[in-house]
């Protein structure tokens, strides 16, 4: 009886601790299972990712067809020349001025350039984010720009305010949007009874905003051009 009160005894202690083997194996499972996801997360982190190619708004043949260099090229000039220490201005001026380049071919390359070399995204510039529209309308320079100046034959096409500031006739205007962000036009002839008119946003707060005036600017200078031409 002895014997079997023994037998007894020892099974029951045995029962008793195999949950706490079990506990031991399962939290010694844990963090093994959980040692290679941490190695995983750090070599995750710690590994560079490769740097996205910039998605320049011109291709490589159309911007050597335009100007006789290839993006790669143009990058290796501005880079010789000093430009990643440089302002967007000075970069399109020194484009202009010393390479040749049109006005809007100085601020494209610029604009390429920023993007590849100093890592920033489409429409950004030191002040802020920037964004272009222009239209070819069906009408003398006059006439395109006193749709912009005289606030009466705006409103017919632009219902948001704008506070003109600067005016040369026939050549450009500036003015302040109500958020208070820039605005720069420019008015260009483009032959008998051609103009062109080229819009600036500027400082503006993000890429968000910078996509919707983009696309916000697109449409009123559609309006603008069927409002003019519709009244020759």
């Amino acid at each position: 009886m002895a014997r079997i009160a023994k037998r007894v005894t020892v099974r029951a202690a045995t029962k008793r601790a195999r949950p706490k083997s079990r506990a031991r194996t399962a939290a010694g499972g844990a963090a093994r299972t959980g040692r290679p996801k941490e190695r995983g997360r750090r070599s995750a982190a710690g590994k560079s990712a490769p740097a996205a190619k910039p998605a320049l708004r011109v291709g490589d043949a159309a911007v050597a067809a335009k100007t006789g260099k290839t993006w790669p090229q143009w990058f290796k000039v501005l880079d010789r020349a000093g430009a990643a220490a440089w302002a967007h201005p000075a970069i399109a001026r020194w484009l202009h001025e010393q390479q040749g380049l049109s006005g809007w071919w100085s601020q494209m390359v610029t604009v390429g350039y920023e993007q590849a070399r100093l890592g920033r995204a489409p429409h950004e510039k030191p002040g802020g984010f920037e964004i272009g529209a222009s239209k070819t309308v069906a009408v003398p320079v006059s006439a395109l720009f006193a749709a912009w100046h005289d606030p009466r034959k705006r409103g017919r096409w632009l219902a948001d305010p704008l506070t003109v500031t600067k005016a040369t006739p026939g050549k450009s205007l500036r003015g302040q949007w109500a958020d208070g962000t820039r605005i720069s036009v420019e008015f260009l002839v483009k032959g008998a009874g051609k103009s062109l008119v080229a819009v600036q946003h500027m400082k503006l707060k993000d890429a968000q905003a910078a996509s919707r005036m983009k696309a916000y600017w697109a449409a009123a200078l559609a309006r603008l051009k069927g409002d003019v031409e519709g009244r020759r």
